[in-house]
């Protein structure tokens, strides 16, 4: 087998900076595990010289290796312009489910009582993003809004097994579900298939709930593991809530799948969930938290014991930093990004060089 090949996908302003942040930490130098980085610009600048021509090609390569690590970009809003590279990368590699998990960050107190991870299976594509929209002027001067949306059948699936598939291998509940009573033909079909998907899966548990009570709940469900399937827009202001219920949105990776005939991931992009953070950029401040678990949950797709090792270096490394009280400051810490990211660094090595006196016992 071949080293295995990430694609690499810059990005703008502060994006740019926390990937820089995640390549250091992935480094063979670092790690001692040898993969290979394609890299592809996919700042504003580029996509507008290329008219989107550099995201096809990062989404082509990505469909080739599997594997893909994206820094955030600036999504222009005049009509027109180039638009979001997300929305093509998605289309281009059939990414059709989004994961995004909230978990306990060790040394750091919640700003409500949670932490059992909480994991949001959002639907990456249709519903309200991508609508058809428009306005009609009414006779009494009143004017109204329209917009169609659609969500299939086929995407509703994948996003209940495989929230069956993420609720079985962390022994968690699948919980909450759409607004189906509301809307029984639109996002009933989601309902629909999270109960098949419940009679496949019998030894996991298994709790819907409306989406107004799920948002209710989750204060109350604090010491359980969720795994809430959901529509895109639900979805995305679920995991920004989730986020950060546990202290902070940049406390976790986000990661893109695209799944094969039997809902396993066959492309995986992984990405922090948060913005370009303009105000913070060049200013070495923000946190590298969610680019850094980005590049180590990326590992863990990798069908390699080593690769799953050093993925686990990642990931103890970067929670215990922040225990010791290495902490950017909006984990309430004085750590400058750079300082952090040499402090994972650190331990990893460590860490690696500890467990390889024990061999296979690790």
């Amino acid at each position: 087998m071949g080293k295995p090949t990430i694609i690499v996908m810059e990005g703008d302003q502060t994006g740019q900076e926390l990937l820089e942040e995640a390549l250091r930490v992935l480094s063979p130098d670092v790690t001692g595990y040898d993969i290979e980085i394609r890299k592809f610009d996919l700042s504003l600048e580029n996509r507008r010289r290329t008219q989107n021509g550099v995201v096809h090609e990062a989404a082509e390569a990505m469909r080739e290796t599997g594997l893909g690590l994206k820094a955030a970009t600036i999504t222009p809003e005049e009509k027109g312009d180039v638009g979001s590279p997300n929305a093509i990368l998605r289309k281009e590699i059939n990414g059709t489910v989004i994961v995004r998990t909230g978990r306990r960050i060790p040394g750091i107190a919640p700003p409500v009582g949670v932490y059992s991870p909480i994991s949001v299976i959002r639907m990456a594509v249709d519903d309200a993003y991508g609508a058809k929209e428009w306005r009609e002027q009414l006779d009494n001067g009143d004017e109204i809004a329209y917009r169609t949306e659609k969500i299939s059948r086929a995407v509703c699936r994948g996003v209940a097994k495989y929230a069956f598939q993420h609720a079985r291998r962390t022994h968690a509940k699948v919980f909450g579900g759409p607004k189906y009573t509301v809307s029984p033909v639109y996002e009933g079909m989601l309902k629909e298939e999270m109960d098949a998907a419940a009679k496949e899966y019998p030894d996991v548990r298994y709790e819907p709930q409306l989406i107004d009570a799920t948002y209710a709940l989750l204060l109350a469900r604090a010491g359980e593991a969720l795994v809430i399937p959901a529509l895109n827009r639900d979805g995305d202001c679920l995991s920004d809530l989730v986020l950060q219920m546990f202290g902070t949105i940049a406390g976790s990776e986000s990661l893109l799948l695209s799944l094969d005939d039997a809902f396993k991931p066959k492309v995986v992009m992984a990405e922090a969930p948060h913005g370009t953070a303009p105000n913070l950029y060049r200013k070495n401040m923000a946190n590298p938290m969610a680019m850094i678990l980005a590049g180590a949950a990326l590992l863990n797709y990798i069908q390699d014991k080593d690769a799953h090792t050093v993925s686990r270096a990642i990931y103890e490394a970067t929670l215990e930093s922040i225990v010791d009280g290495i902490r950017t400051a909006d984990l309430g810490g004085h750590a400058t990004t750079t300082e952090f990211t040499d402090e994972v660094i650190r331990r990893v090595r460590t860490k690696l060089e500890v467990w390889s006196t024990f061999g296979d016992a690790v």
